[in-house]
């Protein structure tokens, strides 16, 4: 189906999806009847082929012809011919492997309406979530990294969901909430007082020790990865500018301790002396990278630090400008971020900065996601190279390199199917046909 077809039947039929995952979540073994197959961004499109999927895993690849082929067809027929194991015909389609989105809020749709916040209850960002997992799966991304979540547990639930089966989705790495300063972007801001202590997450920090104890509890909550606003924000409701919030001395006791505990840093940053604080800092993902310039570059490359630039939330927000969708002080935020975030690409490139796919979907409309990949190729990344961000260099960035982002015998069954090669045309992946998330079949 295409992607409008897939995002309409999303959302009306998440209800549906939902009972019928939580009916079978077993897993089949299942032939695949591939047209062509890309193992990998570095491969080509093969010829046709068979995938053997047994125990939610990929168990072998063949080509179709082939002698193997034989003999996993007289394994999956019985006596008359007829298929015993699930049968799925895409013989006229690309096969390759689930894509990786490294930035996204599941629980959160688009608006710049704030004031929701004081009044939605948290079970409705949960179904929120669970609405969104299903249309961002439907969509070809069998992994996301979800970066601030609305409610304590609604993330780190559908994470345990979606493993189980009993919601379709994908497998989703989480942050849970955000560490950030007092009254900074990620903290509670545009209400009262009295409404701010009560919407308060409990997140926020002032100084190295109490820093440091935000991430121990963001550990006990059971965050998979910290994730910290480094500097200002464009849709915080304050006017504060772009550039660093926490002081150095804070950003090395964060990290320091996420790895004490196993855990990786993602700093949201725009402002470039920002930037360039959190990779001093070790920090292994910058999310944005607004005003990235040499010396935060440089500062990145030193450190080993990645950019995960959203695009896609550039653009969907500069959509809604001058509608009355934000407040003044976002829409002038807005524009200031617009002058520039179109060559965010080209000035990372041009310093050597490793990029990875990631979107931030939710600021924008989830299912649109690898809208992500056109505007990369505007910026100057070939089809393999941004293919290549949402898959083999995603999974590297997760340290799931030997799970996902490839078709490999022993790798989770995270399978999509498309028309066209999205090797010389990575924009053909915003029409996703089939996908199979850790062996399930998302329909």
């Amino acid at each position: 189906m295409g992607l409008l077809k897939t995002i309409r039947s999303a959302l009306v039929g998440t209800a549906v999806g939902l009972a019928t995952m939580a009916a079978s979540p077993a897993f089949a073994e299942t032939l695949i009847d591939a047209g062509s197959v890309i193992t990998d961004a570095a491969s080509e499109p093969s010829g046709p082929s068979y995938i053997i999927v047994k125990d939610g895993r990929i168990h072998d690849i063949v080509a179709s012809d082939s002698d193997q082929a034989r003999g996993y067809e007289a394994a999956a027929t019985n006596e008359a011919g007829e298929w015993v194991w699930d049968y799925v015909d895409l013989s006229d389609k690309t096969v390759l492997p689930g894509l990786i989105d490294l930035h996204t809020h599941l629980s959160g749709d688009p608006s710049g309406e704030f004031w929701r916040a004081a009044t939605t209850p948290p079970e409705y960002f949960t179904l929120i979530a669970a609405k969104n997992a299903r249309i961002t799966a439907l969509a070809g991304f069998t992994t996301v990294r979800d970066l601030g979540s609305r409610t304590d547990q609604v993330t780190q639930m559908l994470r345990r969901a979606t493993a189980e089966g009993l919601a379709p989705g994908p497998r989703v790495v989480t942050s849970a909430r955000t560490i950030s300063i007092i009254g900074g972007h990620g903290d509670t801001n545009g209400f009262v007082e009295h409404v701010n202590d009560v919407l308060d997450s409990g997140f926020t920090c002032t100084g190295p020790v109490e820093c440091a104890s935000k991430v121990r509890l963001a550990s006990q909550y059971g965050a998979d990865l910290i994730k910290i606003t480094a500097t200002g924000g464009v849709l915080s409701q304050q006017g504060r500018g772009l550039e660093a919030h926490f002081s150095d001395e804070e950003m090395k006791a964060i990290v320091d301790t996420a790895e004490s505990l196993g855990l990786k840093v993602a700093a949201h940053a725009h402002g470039a002396r920002g930037i360039e604080a959190a990779a001093r800092a070790g920090v292994h993902t910058i999310e944005h990278g607004t005003y990235i310039d040499d010396a935060a570059a440089q500062a990145m490359n030193e450190s080993g630090t990645t950019l995960v630039p959203t695009l896609m939330a550039f653009d969907g927000i500069r959509q809604n400008l001058g509608k009355g969708f934000y407040t003044p002080v976002v829409e002038a935020k807005i524009r200031e971020v617009a002058k520039v975030a179109d060559t965010i690409i080209e000035r990372a490139r041009a310093n050597g900065v490793r990029i990875a796919f990631g979107t931030d979907a939710g600021v924008f409309p989830h299912g649109l996601n690898a809208g992500e990949f056109g505007l990369m190729m505007r910026g100057g990344m070939s089809s393999r190279e941004a293919l290549a961000s949402a898959t083999t260099v995603a999974a590297d960035i997760l340290g799931m390199s030997d799970q996902i982002g490839q078709l490999t015998p022993g790798y989770s069954a995270d399978i999509i199917a498309v028309d066209g090669n999205p090797i010389a045309d990575a924009t053909v992946l915003e029409n996703v046909d089939w996908v199979m998330v850790r062996g399930r079949v998302i329909e």
